[in-house]
């Protein structure tokens, strides 16, 4: 399983993805994010589904990329599902027969030079994608299901870079302790919107082990700041007497 995600604030973009592939029983350490730039052009691309379709449908792009030139981002996300479409027509068949189902979902953010401003897609296996704007600030492929609460109690489009990241490491956690197909390492790129510039950075759980435990000790003790006048009435009231027939 996979976990990745995007974020779109209006100081720019974040990208987190952890590392872990696993295959059967064999766990490996494999980068999940693809970063292309050169002038006036900085993109990244992170997926969730079968390696093997992943990889092709990269190769394809990254050389469509030598030879073809795109002024708005929109335009290279339907030029990258043209290549998963591809991978389709030439796996599919074979991957479905092996028992295996064709899934490819992506996230790709990134500023071109005729963009307006930094843009965050998401692209469906079939080759259809959504763009994420106001009101969507984030989006998780992969194992999407723990880290979803504080991103939707704390994420705005105006928050900032660092709080995003703070936001977006902690979703991560929430996701790595509660299940054991995600871990660290963890790859971040952050996107300054008008940069073109692409910066990306690597955690391993060294790195930020202390902060995943300061976060346990907050939680716990905000959870003991909770009133509990509410509950009361719930501890207080008399037991009830339960009559059975015999």
């Amino acid at each position: 399983m996979t976990y990745c995600l995007g974020i779109k604030v209006k100081e720019g973009l974040l990208a987190i993805a952890d590392t872990r592939i696993t295959s059967g029983t064999d766990t490996t350490v494999k980068k999940k994010i693809t970063i292309y730039q050169k002038d006036n052009f900085s993109l990244f691309i992170m997926t969730s589904g079968l390696r093997s379709v992943r990889d092709k449908a990269i190769v394809y792009f990254m050389e469509l990329l030598e030879t073809k030139e795109f002024n708005k981002l929109y335009k290279a996300v339907n030029a990258f599902g043209e290549q998963v479409k591809k991978a389709a027509d030439e796996d599919k068949a074979a991957l479905e027969k092996a028992g295996f189902k064709f899934d490819l979902n992506t996230i790709i953010g990134g500023q071109l030079k005729d963009d307006d401003e930094h843009k965050l897609f998401l692209l469906y296996p079939e080759g259809n994608w959504v763009e994420l704007g106001q009101g969507a600030p984030y989006v998780i492929i992969g194992n999407s299901g723990h880290g979803k609460a504080i991103l939707n109690r704390i994420l705005t489009e105006d928050s900032g870079l660092k709080l995003a990241l703070k936001t977006g490491f902690l979703s991560f956690d929430s996701t790595r302790v509660s299940s054991n197909n995600v871990d660290f390492p963890i790859d971040v790129a952050i996107y300054k919107r008008d940069s073109f510039d692409i910066i990306e950075k690597r955690y391993e759980k060294k790195d930020l082990e202390y902060i995943s435990t300061q976060w346990a000790e907050e939680l716990k003790t905000a959870l003991e700041n909770i009133s509990e006048d509410w509950m009361d009435n719930a501890f207080d009231q008399s037991p009830t007497t339960i009559i059975t027939e015999k």
